[in-house]
């Protein structure tokens, strides 16, 4: 029996609409739900911002403290004996030393030209002529302990890695601002200018820097 040309027609005409409604349903609800996870999204951003740490007190204190040791350390006083190269650096300006004296793999110096040639444990008598001090040297070739040209996040790395500060844990590292060749750094001879603090002062900030916890200063 042939079927009703009309009927048929409706009857392909039920799944158009159905279709066509069912599209704009998932559409609408790929809105919301695009929505809802921008929605989502915000807020949990806002929450971390909200639960995010704040420095404590005893962190800020650290750093601050270590910024003072960090003036102090990339003074010509101290950082003319912690040098990048081989050779250490002389004067205010930091220069290299005019004799060219060489590391060596102790720290003083090698073959016949040793810093204890011209660095007597006392400072020579007059003006610009070279300071003493029993132990005068370099760190060794092993740990050469870098300050010339470090900033300050990585000043601190530095002297808090056993591997590249002698292997000096905090006790260590706090006992170090007491060393004597450190202090001599404040009785340099005549003709040349002392840290910028005193260092008194800078052994307060050191202790201050380790006890408050050693913090980093950010890169």
């Amino acid at each position: 029996m042939e079927q009703n040309p009309v009927k048929q027609k409706k009857r392909f005409l039920v799944p158009v609409k159905t279709t066509a409604v069912m599209v704009l349903i998932l559409a609408t609800l790929g809105v919301a739900t695009s929505a809802t996870i921008e929605r989502d999204d915000v807020v949990n951003h806002h929450s971390k911002m909200a639960t995010a740490p704040v420095p404590n007190a005893d962190s800020v204190e650290s750093v601050q403290a270590f910024m003072k040791v960090y003036e102090v350390l990339m003074s010509p006083r101290c950082m003319n004996c912690h040098p990048s190269g081989d050779i250490p650096l002389q004067g205010d300006d930091s220069h290299l030393h005019a004799m060219s004296p060489k590391r060596g793999r102790t720290g003083k110096g090698v073959y016949a030209m040793k810093c204890s040639n011209c660095h007597q444990p006392e400072n020579t008598p007059g003006l610009h002529t070279p300071p003493g001090h029993p132990e005068w040297h370099l760190p060794p070739a092993n740990m050469k302990m870098v300050f010339q040209g470090k900033s300050a996040h990585e000043l601190a790395m530095q002297l808090l890695d056993p591997k590249q500060n002698g292997k000096k844990d905090k006790k260590a590292l706090l006992e170090h601002a007491s060393d004597g060749l450190v202090k001599a750094g404040w009785n340099p001879g005549e003709g040349r200018t002392l840290p910028p603090m005193a260092y008194e002062d800078f052994k307060k900030a050191w202790i201050t820097w380790i006890g408050k916890g050693a913090y980093v200063p950010a890169k």
